[in-house]
């Protein structure tokens, strides 16, 4: 299961897909201007989500 943690108050969540059953792997999105958006996809169904947010951060990710 993919974990991110925040680095601030160190809390956890645990991400999946919910209709592949996957853990989310962590991945980059380049936008259109250039900009890379860290995001959480799944591995089989390719659905992508804005990674987790905490603090006011993006949740670092960890195996």
């Amino acid at each position: 299961m993919a974990t991110y943690r925040c680095g601030v108050c160190n809390m956890g969540v645990d991400a999946s897909c919910t209709d592949c059953k996957e853990a989310l792997v962590n991945d980059n999105l380049t936008l259109g201007d250039g900009t890379v958006v860290q995001i959480s996809k799944c591995p089989k169904c390719e659905g992508k989500i804005k990674s987790p947010m905490c603090c006011g951060a993006d949740m670092s990710y960890a195996v």
